[in-house]
């Protein structure tokens, strides 16, 4: 029997990226994944697609994080579709992935509605579906929140986002000591360069000169991030909570 079998997971931003990588790997360990997305339906089908193509099942949840109505458009599409597939509303597994990046701008140059933006994704979101997620998830569930290698390095073109991402990991460590009575984990996992199927990652150039970063020597790939998540998800990391996770291949060894 797969490892997730009748649990129920919502992985925000899985259309592509990381998040469609999680989403798959959730899928073929037996749960059922809603895949948020915020722009692309047509990405976001793409990703159930081949949920479905491996056996899986999965549907999809719309809402743009970071608005007015975030919250409840997400959990109205979420408890709707989790009726439709099971009957219920129980939601045993939450991935905070969805992200607004950025392309890297000097401090100096960066604008109020920029931050506010990031902030509002990256930061406020996730607290938010975390405490409305809390009324569907049953203990022993499993809060997994997607941070980055930048919290842990000096980049100044990738402040804001870096501040974005150590305000995440402090709602991992609150949230762990708070929910433990109730035995739901609350972890990191901290991606470092990762090809996400980006434009940027196919420039020789650059996939050479980032790939250096690494102790392997090479990009990571989605597949290296999900495969920690799933692992995280599962009953055998019952033991972990309030951890930060490296997965940046190395990139954090100096």
């Amino acid at each position: 029997m797969s490892k997730l079998s009748g649990k129920t997971a919502l992985v925000t931003g899985s259309s592509r990226g990381i998040g469609r990588a999680t989403a798959i790997a959730l899928a073929r360990e037996g749960a059922l994944v809603a895949v948020h997305y915020a722009r692309s339906q047509q990405a976001a089908q793409e990703t159930v697609a081949l949920i479905e193509k491996d056996g899986g099942r999965a549907f999809t949840v719309h809402a743009e994080l970071g608005v007015p109505g975030d919250i409840d458009q997400l959990f109205s599409g979420l408890e709707a579709g989790l009726k439709q597939h099971t009957g219920q509303t129980t939601l045993n597994i939450l991935v905070n992935n969805a992200a607004e990046t950025s392309t890297g701008t000097a401090p100096e140059d960066l604008s109020v509605e920029e931050f506010d933006k990031m902030f509002a994704v990256n930061a406020k979101a996730p607290f938010f579906i975390a405490q409305r997620a809390l009324e569907l998830i049953p203990d022993g569930g499993r809060i997994i929140n997607i941070s980055s290698g930048l919290t842990r390095v000096a980049a100044p073109s990738q402040i804001v986002y870096s501040m974005t991402k150590g305000a995440l990991e402090q709602l991992t460590l609150h949230l762990a000591r708070h929910l433990a009575p109730r035995e739901i984990t609350v972890n990191t996992v901290a991606p470092g360069t990762t090809d996400n199927g980006h434009e940027f990652w196919k420039i020789p150039e650059v996939r050479e000169q980032m790939s250096q970063t690494t102790a392997f020597k090479r990009l990571g790939d989605t597949k290296d991030i999900a495969n920690v998540v799933a692992f995280i998800a599962a009953d055998e990391a019952l033991w972990i909570t309030g951890a930060f996770i490296d997965v940046t291949g190395g990139s954090l060894l100096g």
